[in-house]
């Protein structure tokens, strides 16, 4: 039985991709308040601005969200050098195990996102 070898660049480079993904969404983020900051100067009825507090109170929860993402590529990588220290350039079966688990919870947090951003953009279309 041949076994699949998975080396630390081969993750580390999965790792970037995911981290320049998540500031790109934090940067989104941020232009997507500055969009609400525009309605919230533009309406006074009670219901709009419920919705744009409804969409504050989301980007906030995603932005924490995002941070705890980036926070376990960290540990990841922290990992991945420790083995790397030890010229160990092939991970064991738990961290990649760990590693797979993790690129899942990433494509739901995709998934996830890009439904607030469906949402978001039909909430700009109708009060913009």
């Amino acid at each position: 039985m041949e076994k699949e070898v998975i080396y630390n660049a081969d993750l580390h480079f999965e790792h970037q991709n995911w981290q320049r993904e998540l500031n790109f969404w934090e940067d989104e983020l941020k232009s997507f308040q500055l969009r609400l900051e525009e309605l919230v100067n533009r309406w006074t009825d009670q219901k709009v601005l419920a919705e744009i507090e409804k969409f504050q109170n989301k980007f906030i929860i995603q932005e924490k969200e995002f941070d705890a993402l980036k926070d376990q590529i960290a540990m990841h990588e922290k990992n991945m050098a420790a083995h790397y220290e030890k010229n160990e350039d092939v991970l064991n079966k738990t961290f990649v195990t760990q590693h797979l688990d993790f690129r899942k919870v990433l494509e739901t947090e995709r998934n996830l996102y890009y439904d607030l951003k469906k949402e978001f953009f039909r909430f700009l279309t109708k009060y913009m």
